[in-house]
C-alpha cells in the first residue's frame, strides 16, 4: 500500500510566498527599527547654517597648528594636544564627549585635568572602537574642534 505523492497546489504556492515576504519583511522592519533606535543623532542643527563659516572655522583651526591624540592607558583617557612645535598645549577651556560611534548609551563626559604634558581623565572603557568629540578653545579665543578615534584593544589571554 504506497500513498499517492502529494501534490504542490496554489494553496501551498500562496502559502509559501506569503511566509518568504513575512520573513523579509519582518526581518527589514527589525534592522530598521534598530538603525533607528541607536542613531546617536546630529551633529548641527542646521548643516547650512554651520556651512556658511566652516572654511573660516577650518582656517583658524588650522592656523593653530594643534595635533590631537587620545589614547587609554589603564583606566584613564589621555588626551594630548600639541602645538606645530610638538609642544604640550594647555587650553583655556575643554569640553569633551566619549562614546561609541554607534549609539549614545555610552557616553559620559570626561573630567579632563592638564598634568603638565597631558588632559588625562579616569574611565574605564570596553574593547573596541571609541570617539572622542573635543571642543578646545585656544588663548587667542579660537575654537578647535574634532573628533578623535580611540581604540581600545582587547585584553590579551
Amino acid at each position: 500500500m504506497t500513498s499517492a505523492p502529494k501534490q504542490l497546489t496554489g494553496r501551498h504556492v500562496a502559502l509559501i510566498f506569503v511566509s518568504a515576504f513575512t520573513v523579509i519583511i519582518g526581518v527589514n522592519l527589525t534592522l530598521a527599527y534598530n538603525a533607528l533606535s541607536t542613531f546617536p543623532g546630529l551633529e548641527v542643527k542646521n548643516s547650512y547654517v554651520a556651512s556658511q563659516t566652516f572654511d573660516e572655522n577650518r582656517a583658524a583651526q588650522q592656523a593653530l597648528g594643534w595635533s590631537v591624540l587620545a589614547q587609554a592607558r589603564g583606566d584613564d583617557v589621555v588626551l594630548s594636544i600639541t602645538n606645530s612645535a610638538g609642544r604640550p598645549v594647555e587650553v583655556n577651556e575643554l569640553e569633551a564627549t566619549l562614546g561609541r560611534a554607534t549609539h549614545v548609551r555610552d557616553d559620559h563626559t570626561p573630567a579632563f585635568v592638564f598634568d603638565g604634558t597631558a588632559y588625562v581623565a579616569p574611565a574605564t572603557l570596553a574593547p573596541g572602537n571609541w570617539n572622542l568629540r573635543m571642543k578646545a578653545v585656544a588663548d587667542d579665543g579660537t575654537v578647535f574642534q574634532q573628533r578623535v578615534i580611540l581604540h581600545v584593544p582587547r585584553a590579551k589571554s
